[in-house]
């Protein structure tokens, strides 16, 4: 199956030559991802991969960069975080009907993981919510790959947590 995806990289110093970063991609099995390097010291790359699941696609992708530019640091994969926008046109209604749909069902809605003016949600959430209402065309492929990202992107955050803080934080969330 053919999976789509995007990783975000945040560039070291050292790598400033952008062509030849694009030529390593090439070369470590990128060559199925369209590459942009338009904001400085950032590289994001969406990915149509063969593989035979969603995790495999990434994993297999996260590897291949990594080969490529080994200094570059994950800053997201995606599709993860989302507004309602973005929801609304995976699952095939306007937006006003999912803003709707939340505000209506405030209690059983997956929490926001950032809440303000442009609240943000983790779309595995919202769609996986959106498949127990039933009536939603939800790809399987996008759900896959959204609940893949949002693995991916929490694993990175938790490597990031202080090791003392981590054990502490396991004894309250358990």
């Amino acid at each position: 199956m053919e999976y789509t995806f995007t990783l975000k990289y945040k560039l070291a110093a050292q790598d400033s030559d952008l062509d030849a970063i694009v030529e390593r991609l090439g070369e470590a099995g990128c060559d199925d991802a369209t590459v942009g390097v338009g904001q400085p010291g950032r590289l994001a790359l969406v990915f149509s991969r063969e593989a035979p699941s969603a995790v495999e696609a990434l994993v297999s992708a996260l590897g291949d960069v990594k080969k490529a530019v080994p200094s570059a640091r994950l800053v997201e994969a995606g599709p993860d975080f989302v507004g309602l926008t973005d929801v609304a046109e995976i699952a095939g209604v306007s937006r006003q009907n999912m803003r709707k749909l939340m505000l209506s069902h405030a209690v059983e809605f997956p929490p926001p993981v950032h809440e303000g003016s442009a609240s943000v949600w983790h779309l595995s959430d919202v769609l996986d919510w959106l498949n127990a209402r039933g009536g939603y065309d939800i790809k399987a492929d996008v759900f896959d790959v959204a609940k893949t990202a949002k693995q991916v992107n929490l694993a990175k955050e938790a490597r990031e947590l202080e090791p003392r803080f981590n054990r502490r934080l396991e004894c309250l969330v358990a």
